[in-house]
């Protein structure tokens, strides 16, 4: 692991553009260099500035921001993965939103990337067994971002949550990579059991909003949910569903629907 970052802090072509950016930002925009430099010009890797980002968001007068912050360093420190995936989902929002131009907004500017760094975080709270900090971390990142994933769902690389608002993902959810979605997203449960109960989405799935996939059921790889569908049967591979309840309406339309983010049905 620490040969991995060490390779990683030679070339971080991510991380390259990040500073590169932030350095353009701070002469366009002066008034917004204290941000700049606190967030980013300050730090070395993109571990670091991400251990920042999070605990200045999440801390609280309960939880004040140096512990919030020695418990993201320690976890950037100790799965590198986790920075591998946010460099994943920086590169997905730069690709898929229009609204962004540039590597630096979503680490400064966007709740959809902020809060699934921070769902990272408390996942990896929650695998070493701290679920109780775990919790805390889901807790905040909902009061703060509008955005509530439970720190136990398995959710993969490369995600773009457009918006964000009222994401709901509960917690034996499965999100497979580069997977988008839209605000007022569910991906829920359907009753008061225990056991395994939440959706599992596939990879390369578009997710519109309002959209509400319900129930231990599985959406396949490179689908298209239309927004304000309810989801309560599995969906095939490549297909579009649409409706209350959902209904098979045709082929997904394209190869990557999520990359391509193409939500209107039959219209061109």
């Amino acid at each position: 692991m620490a040969e991995t970052r060490a390779k990683l802090s030679k070339l971080d072509p991510v991380w390259q553009q990040i500073t590169t950016e932030a350095e353009a930002a701070v002469k366009h925009e002066p008034l917004l260099g204290g941000l700049v430099h606190s967030s980013i010009l300050h730090y070395n890797d993109i571990e670091s500035a991400l251990a920042y980002r999070v605990s200045l968001k999440l801390a609280s007068s309960e939880m004040p921001e140096q512990i919030v912050r020695e418990i993201c360093d320690w976890a950037y420190s100790s799965d590198a993965d986790l920075a591998l995936a946010a460099r994943a989902d920086i590169v997905a929002v730069n690709d898929r939103d229009p609204a962004c131009d540039r590597f630096i907004l979503p680490l400064l500017f966007f709740k959809g990337f902020q809060a699934i760094q921070a769902y990272r975080v408390a996942n990896w709270l929650w695998r070493e067994g701290r679920n109780d900090m775990a919790r805390f971390f889901q807790m905040r990142a909902s009061e703060v971002f509008g955005v509530d994933i439970h720190p136990a769902a398995k959710i993969g690389m490369g995600i773009m949550i457009d918006h964000a608002h009222s994401i709901v993902i509960g917690e034996t959810a499965v999100v497979g990579d580069n997977v988008s979605m839209l605000h007022s997203v569910t991906l829920g449960g359907t009753g008061k059991e225990e056991e395994d109960r939440h959706p599992k989405i596939g990879d390369g799935v578009l997710i519109g909003a309002g959209a509400k996939v319900l129930g231990n059921i599985k959406v396949g790889h490179c689908s298209r949910i239309a927004a304000g569908s309810v989801v309560l049967e599995e969906v095939p591979p490549c297909k579009t569903v649409a409706g209350v309840p959902a209904r098979i309406v045709g082929e997904a339309g394209c190869d990557q629907p999520s990359v391509s983010m193409d939500q209107l049905l039959g219209v061109r």
